[in-house]
């Protein structure tokens, strides 16, 4: 709903709140749809839905966008498994979109890739200057994660889940299984099930959630320039 961003919001959908001129959703399909081995891009709406629909029937990316709509919001875990029948069997990435980000995705690939055994899913962190609004992650000597504090007042350092993760099919077997009721959150509910079984990938180019007018205004004066010149696909 982007309800922290009206009076904006109350007429543009979040992802399509503009950045230097470009929709907030533009940055996600610039970093995802060029990359050979991402098969299909699906976005969730339902706040607004008609702008992101004219907006995807212009994009380049057009042919791998998939629309889905819920009338009622089932969470981010609740939409996650009602996408599960176009996912299973594969790996999949898996964003809030209403943050403002920058990354290379073969290394964040690469990451998961690499990851140990055992380990069946890579969470994107960043280091955050607000804690305490964010989810706070203790990491082990490998570099899984092994606490995880979903904003509380007093949070163990400022490492921070980006809201990013690259699951794999071990993972999303295991999300099909879940009995749990919508709506619910990926953060709060599949999380720390995935304790020890998760890794980490650094993001030291950029991450912001854009989900405040102070957020809003910060992003658009420190997202770098560097977006111009980034090889996206690696």
């Amino acid at each position: 709903m982007g309800s922290r961003l009206r009076p904006i919001t109350d007429t543009v959908p979040k992802c399509m709140v503009p950045i230097m001129g470009r929709p907030l959703l533009d940055y996600w399909l610039e970093l995802l749809g060029p990359a050979p081995d991402c098969s299909e891009i699906i976005i969730n709406t339902h706040h607004l839905p008609e702008p992101v629909r004219r907006y995807v029937a212009q994009s380049p990316y057009r042919s791998k966008i998939t629309l889905v709509h819920e009338d009622a919001l089932l969470g981010t875990g609740g939409t996650l498994i009602r996408q599960l029948p176009r996912l299973l069997g594969d790996d999949a990435l898996v964003a809030h979109a209403d943050n403002l980000t920058l990354f290379r995705l073969s290394e964040f690939q690469r990451a998961f890739a690499n990851r140990p055994a055992g380990c069946v899913a890579t969470m994107m962190s960043f280091e955050t200057d607000s804690p305490q609004a964010c989810g706070i992650l203790e990491l082990d000597a490998k570099g899984l994660v092994r606490g995880f504090h979903e904003k509380v007042a007093d949070p163990p350092g400022r490492l921070a889940n980006a809201a990013v993760f690259l699951f794999g099919r071990e993972a999303l077997d295991m999300i099909a299984r879940l009995d749990v009721e919508t709506p619910f959150e990926i953060s709060l509910e599949i999380v720390p099930r995935l304790l020890g079984r998760m890794n980490t990938w650094h993001n030291t180019i950029y991450h912001r959630d854009i989900g405040n007018p102070a957020s809003l205004a910060a992003a658009e004066s420190d997202f770098p320039p560097t977006y111009l010149r980034l090889d996206r696909t690696g």
